[in-house]
Parts: structure tokens; C-alpha cells; sequence
């Protein structure tokens, strides 16, 4: 099994790589620093400078498209919507192109996405057929899904993932939001009643490979937990988790003059449940976030690669 993964040296990518790797088999990463996805992914994965190398995907059993700008951390001036969108689009509608133009074109195409694409929902439960707010997170995310599903064919089924928070503890929104409480300055941003929809790092690597060995998985998948959080619920957990403070307020006016347009990343929220999985029989290793953040912040046994024994 030969697999071709964008975005390979990301939080997700290279939990992923570790479990492809256990499974003896071939990787080849897409990078443009090879030297740097050494350093992080080792000598057991082959490295492509550019997509230009490639005039088709034959050879190539599986893609997994996982690259873009990191969303969370920078303002989103004109500038950098402008980044964050090419960093996904292009990509993808390279890898498009790529698959239309193969002989024996991949069997499955899984290409990323977030529950951003629903935008500001307040409290309505989600699944994947909800109707989403027309905001820029949802303008990324429509035009994303879209470039990908355009090499969906009889040879090529695609899947495109609706990513929530991803709970890991090497990085990620997660050490943004433990860094406060670390700090001893833990607090609920406002109002407080904003869901977060969040996931397990080794629930979205063992869903990806879920959604490789089940020939009937084609379309659109939330990789969120069955349970999102309030973030007032996820602030009192982090709290007891990490055995620090959680007595501030930050008001939703604070956070757009410090994050501008971006603050809608904590201060709005999703509701999302992974409706296509649960159908699909997908089973959980963490349904909770008790025991998700415990077993990311606090076990020792959560050091190892995710995958399931």
C-alpha cells in the first residue's frame, strides 16, 4: 500500500505517518523543506519537493490531503484570508488534477476540511447535512470540499473531513487554550455557552484510517467527539485536569480587539456531531472530554502513537 500525504509534518499528519508506518506501509510526504519534515519524520518516509514532479497519481494506492495554514494564532487580514485559503486550495486542486490525469488513479482521495464550514451555529445540534452561516470560515471550507470532491469518480471515492479541535499534547489550539490556566489565569471566554466541537487525537487518526479500509465511506465526515463541550464545561474540566485556577471572565469584546475577525474561532461555536461515522459503526476511544484531556495532559500512557491495540 502506497500512500501520498500533504501536510505530513502537521499535528495530525504526523500522528498519522507514525500508525502508517507501524502498518509497514510506503509513505511518500509532500513537503518543501525536505530536510526539516526529516528532522520531524525520520528516514523511513520518501519526500516530494513539489506536486510539479508528478505528471499523475498512478502508483499511488491512497492520497490524504491534510496541508494549509494553521488557521488559529494570526489576525485574519486580507493578507492572510488570502494565505489560508491558497494553502488549501491550490493544493487540492493540483492533486484533482493529478488523480483525473492517472491511468490507475488512487482508490480513495480523503482531503481535509473543518467544522468551520457550518460557521456560527449557537446551540443547534449539527450533523453534516446542516445548513451553514455564510461566513468566512464557511467561504474556505465550501471552496475547499469542493475542489476535492471534483475527483470523485467509479475509481476514486473521496472523503472530506469536517475537523474539530484536535486534543493533543503536542501542539495544536489545545496548548493555546492550556497556556492561561498554566498561568494560573484560566477563564471561560464568553459567553461561555459556545460549543466547542473537539476530538481525540487518536480518535482522528484511527477515523482517517477507518474511513481507508471501509470501501463504502465516500462523502462528508464530522471528526468531532459524540459529546462537544460548552466552553464554560471545557474550562471547569481543563481546570480539574491540570489542578489550576478558573476564576476569570473574558468578555467576547476583548477577544475581537486582540484576535479582530479570528476571535470567532472561541468566542462563536459549533455543535457538531460526527452523525456519518456513528452510522457507520465508527466506535469512539474517547467520547468524553474528562477523559480525553486527562489521558492528553495527564497519562503517561498517552506518550505512545495513537492507534488502537
Amino acid at each position: 500500500m502506497h500512500i501520498f500525504i500533504t501536510g505530513g509534518t502537521g499535528l495530525i499528519g504526523s500522528a498519522l505517518i507514525r500508525c502508517l508506518l507501524a502498518r509497514k506501509y510506503e509513505v511518500t510526504v509532500l513537503s518543501r523543506d525536505i530536510a526539516k519534515a526529516k528532522r520531524k519524520l525520520g528516514n523511513d518516509v520518501t519526500y516530494c519537493k513539489s506536486l510539479d514532479e508528478l505528471s499523475s497519481l498512478d502508483g499511488y494506492d491512497i492520497i490524504i490531503n491534510l496541508a494549509g495554514e494553521p488557521i488559529a494564532g494570526k489576525r485574519w487580514t486580507t493578507a492572510q484570508k488570502e494565505c489560508l485559503c491558497d494553502s488549501r486550495w491550490d493544493i487540492t486542486r493540483r492533486l484533482t488534477e493529478l488523480v483525473k490525469l492517472s491511468s490507475t488513479p488512487p482508490s480513495v482521495f480523503i482531503s481535509g476540511s473543518a467544522i468551520g464550514y457550518y460557521g456560527a451555529q449557537d446551540d443547534d445540534v449539527i450533523n453534516e447535512n446542516a445548513d451553514p452561516h455564510e461566513e468566512f470560515t464557511y467561504h474556505l471550507c465550501k471552496k475547499w470540499e469542493a475542489l476535492a470532491t471534483a475527483a470523485d469518480n467509479r475509481h476514486t471515492r473521496v472523503c472530506i473531513l469536517r475537523t474539530g479541535i484536535v486534543l493533543s499534547k503536542d501542539g495544536g489550539m489545545l496548548s493555546m487554550l492550556t497556556l492561561p490556566f498554566r498561568l494560573g489565569l484560566g477563564c471561560v471566554l464568553a459567553p461561555g455557552s459556545q460549543y466547542i466541537s473537539w476530538i481525540h487525537i487518536r480518535d482522528m487518526v484511527d477515523g482517517i484510517l477507518f474511513l481507508m479500509d471501509t470501501p463504502e465511506a465516500r462523502g462528508v465526515f464530522n471528526f468531532a467527539s459524540p459529546n462537544p463541550v460548552t466552553n464554560r464545561r471545557f474550562a471547569k474540566v481543563l481546570s480539574r485536569t491540570l489542578f489550576r485556577p478558573c476564576i476569570f471572565r473574558m468578555p467576547a469584546f476583548v477577544m475581537k480587539i486582540i484576535m479582530g475577525e479570528s476571535a470567532t474561532l472561541v468566542v462563536d461555536g459549533q455543535r457538531a456531531i460526527p452523525q456519518h461515522l456513528l452510522d457507520m459503526h465508527y466506535r469512539f476511544s474517547f467520547e468524553h472530554i474528562d477523559e480525553a484531556l486527562n489521558d492528553v495532559l495527564i497519562k503517561k500512557s498517552s506518550q505512545g502513537a495513537p492507534g488502537k491495540d
